[in-house]
C-alpha cells in the first residue's frame, strides 16, 4: 500500500517539476536585458511619415509604458542612460476595414466605421557602455483595428483620444518586444 502511495506521488510530482522549469512566465514580469541596465534613454522617435506629430505621441506612450511596466528609470538624454532606445516611424497607414450599411435615407453613401491602422518602425536598443545591440528590428509592425464614429461632429472629438489609444497599444507591444526580446 505504501508503495502505491509513493508511486502516485512520483507520478504527480515528476511532471509538475518538469513543467516548472520549462521557462514559461507571465508576459511583462521578466526582462531579457542585462542586469547592468537600470536607466534607459528614450529620445524622441524620428518621424519619416507625413502624419503630424505622431512621433511625439508614440514616444510619450513608450516612455509611460516603460515607467509603469518595467523597473527601469527613463531619461531623454542618451548620455545619461545605461541603454538607449532609438526608433523611427517609417510608415503609418489607416485603411477602411468596415463600412456602415446604406439606409433608405442615404442609399448611395457609406462611411467607414472601422479602420485598420498599420505602423512600421525601425527600433534599436543599444547598451551605451559596450555598444552591444540588445534589440534591433527594421520591421517592427504594429497593426490594430479601431472603430470610428460615423457622426462628423463626434469624429473630430474622438480623433485625439483615438490616437492616444493607438499610441498606448503600440507602446505596450514595443516595450514587451524590447524587454522580453521576442
Amino acid at each position: 500500500m505504501i508503495f502505491f502511495r509513493q508511486l502516485n506521488f512520483l507520478l504527480l510530482a515528476v511532471p509538475m517539476l518538469c513543467m516548472s522549469g520549462c521557462g514559461y512566465h507571465v508576459a511583462g514580469t521578466t526582462s531579457a536585458l542585462p542586469k547592468s541596465i537600470h536607466t534607459i534613454a528614450i529620445p524622441a522617435l524620428v518621424n519619416k511619415t507625413t502624419s503630424y506629430r505622431i512621433e511625439q505621441r508614440l514616444t510619450a506612450a513608450t516612455i509611460h509604458e516603460f515607467l509603469i511596466k518595467t523597473p527601469y528609470h527613463v531619461v531623454s538624454d542618451p548620455a545619461n542612460g545605461d541603454a538607449v532606445l532609438r526608433g523611427q516611424v517609417d510608415t503609418l497607414e489607416a485603411v477602411p476595414l468596415l463600412y456602415s450599411p446604406t439606409t433608405a435615407a442615404n442609399p448611395t453613401t457609406t462611411r467607414a466605421t472601422t479602420m485598420l491602422v498599420t505602423i512600421k518602425c525601425e527600433v534599436t536598443l543599444e547598451d551605451r557602455a559596450t555598444g552591444q545591440i540588445l534589440y534591433h528590428t527594421t520591421n517592427f509592425v504594429f497593426r490594430n483595428e479601431y472603430e470610428i464614429s460615423t457622426d462628423v461632429k463626434s469624429f473630430f472629438e474622438e480623433q485625439d483620444p483615438a490616437l492616444d489609444r493607438m499610441a498606448q497599444d503600440f507602446a505596450t507591444r514595443l516595450v514587451a518586444a524590447v524587454t522580453e526580446n521576442y
